[in-house]
Order: structure tokens, then sequence, then C-alpha cells
């Protein structure tokens, strides 16, 4: 099979993943083996192609938003799965013993494994992963549109849940990428007004085509205070000003796995019981309620298609900031 293995981390524009051929994995006990058929591209692979996240695994293929069909069971693995389309989160392994899996918090779990970082991810014509979270997906979702929705889809929705987001509230998004795209839908369902704070022609006017009843430039004042708002770019900067667009009693969420530093801030920003939370994996339960939802309101993602060959280029774009919104690898 072929696979895109990260030989050395560094700057995408080294080129550190490499796409070389190996030996088709074989499912071990409790696992699954999947034939790829699409599998999305992520921030996190961009952070551990480049060495943002401190690399676990050497070569590892990354990808962690994976599509694919069950061609081989592990012993102990559900008879059930045989031939199944499937789909695979970052989420890979959880203890399933400590005091946060047994709150239902998996994705708190200090034993946890991640896709495409301590196992080998998507980035790939054929992977494993443990039978038990592994996600059923409809077979008529195309493989390419389900890609995106089992990270950017998923942990936009989790982010709405920490949020607290209500029905009708003004929710306030701040970037606007692969998963903000996708949780307007969700929150446009639920008949919320949504704003949404983000650079660039392209991502304003996907913004104002999904539904966005206001869209401004980093540094704008919404119009009305919002109840609730999401960070999802990498910038501490955007969440003093969050802070500073919600009401009294507003919640800002960040969804970032790495960011720069939040700024020095007047405690008046925080005063008036803001809450100020961060949202970290997602959990199984939270795939399956969204992969549900998605399927339930057709929730659409926007994509551009990449060849195996293609993802350090696709990495790189999603890096400038140059996707409209998602980027999918088609094995």
């Amino acid at each position: 099979m072929r696979a895109a293995v990260v030989r050395r981390p560094g700057p995408i524009e080294t080129t550190p993943l490499v796409v070389e051929t190996r030996e088709p994995p074989w499912p071990g006990p409790g696992q699954v083996r999947l034939r790829v058929r699409a599998c999305g591209v992520c921030h996190t692979d961009l952070h551990v192609a480049e060495g943002d996240l401190p690399p676990r695994r050497a070569g590892v293929v990354p990808g962690h938003q994976i599509v694919a069909d069950v061609d081989a069971l592990g012993d102990g693995a559900d008879p059930a799965l045989a031939g199944a389309r499937v789909g695979v989160t970052w989420l890979a392994w959880t203890c399933g013993m400590c005091a946060a899996c047994r709150r239902g918090e998996e994705n708190l779990c200090p034993r946890a494994r991640f896709t495409g970082y301590d196992t080998d991810g998507g980035f790939a014509e054929v992977a494993v992963a443990d039978a038990g979270f592994v996600i059923p997906l409809p077979r008529d979702l195309a493989a390419e549109a389900a890609a995106p929705l089992l990270c950017a889809g998923v942990i936009g929705y989790r982010a709405l849940r920490v949020a607290g987001v209500q029905s009708g509230e003004r929710l306030g998004l701040y970037g606007f990428g692969a998963s903000a795209h996708l949780a307007i839908q969700v929150a446009r369902h639920w008949r919320c007004e949504v704003g949404v704070v983000t650079r660039g022609a392209g991502h304003q006017g996907l913004a104002e085509a999904l539904g966005a009843a206001w869209v401004g430039e980093p540094g704008a004042r919404p119009p009305e205070a919002f109840d609730r708002a999401v960070v999802f770019a990498p910038s501490g900067a955007l969440v003093v000003e969050a802070l500073r667009a919600v009401r009294p009693g507003g919640v800002v969420a960040i969804n970032a796995v790495t960011m720069d530093a939040i700024p020095a801030m007047p405690y008046e920003l925080l005063y008036g019981e803001r809450t100020l939370r961060t949202v970290s994996h997602l959990t199984r339960a939270d795939a399956r309620a969204f992969i549900a939802l998605a399927a339930e309101i057709s929730l659409r993602a926007e994509i551009e298609v990449f060849g195996l060959v293609e993802v350090n280029e696709a990495l790189r774009r999603l890096k400038r900031r140059e996707l409209r919104a998602a980027a999918v690898l088609r094995p």
C-alpha cells in the first residue's frame, strides 16, 4: 500500500511528508482493518507534520478524519462490522477505567491515544483502528463529503455544546474554516443569529452564504452583544475580542489545539460572570450525535479533493488559508 509518512517534522514548506510503499497492516485483537476511501486534512495534521505537537511515534502516518470500508477483522472484533462503512476520529483509544472515563468524559482520559499521532492514521490506502472506536456511517453519504464531519464537524458541534448554545441565541464565530463552516449550519438549524469574524473575502462570502447575519474583520464590534462565542482561530487576541463582544453571563469557548499567548486584558472583560472555557478533543457520543444530526439537516461540507501525493500541497494551502473550507485526500 501507499502511505504518507512524517519522516522529519518541519515547516510544511520543506515537504516533511513522504509518500512511500509499505506492507499493509493486519488488525490485532479487537481491531479492524480499513480500506480508506477518503481522509480529511486538519490543522492538527499540520501541527503533527511541522512538529508543533511533540512527536510520539517516528514515521507516523497522519490523518484522523477517515472514511473507510472494513475489510478484515481482528480476533474479538464484532462480526457485524465486516464490510461496514465506518468513520474514524481523532480519538483512537481510551482506558475506560480512569475517573474521566467513568464520568463519561473520555476525551479527558490521561491515557488516551490519538489517530494519526499515537497510531498511524488515514493518509494511506489501508489503516487499522480499534473496533470500539469506529463510527458507523450511512452508505449514501459520499466518502469525500463525510470526511470533514469526523473532526471539523464533530469538534465544532462539541464547541457549541461546551459554549452552552441555546436555540434562538446570538452566537459569534471567530475564524471561519473547516470547523466553523459546519458549526454555523448547526447553529442556524437551532435558529441562532450568527455573527462571524474572519479575514478574507472568500471566507466572509461563504459565511454570508451559509446564513451569517453579520460578518466583520478582526477588530470589528458586532452590532449587538453575543450570548455565546466560539474562537476557532489559534489567536489569543481573538479570545480577548470575543470576551469583549459577549454579554454579561455569556460564554466564550476556545476550540484550538495550539494558540499563541492571550494578551493581557482588563479584568472588566471577565467581570459580569462571563465564562471562558476550552474544548478538548471529542467523545464517541459526540461523533454519533453529530453524524445523526448532519444526516437529519443535510449538512453540507465545502471540500477540495487532493490525491495522496498532493498531501504536502494540501497542508501548505491549509497553512496559508487558501482553502475555501475543508481539504480531503482521496488515497
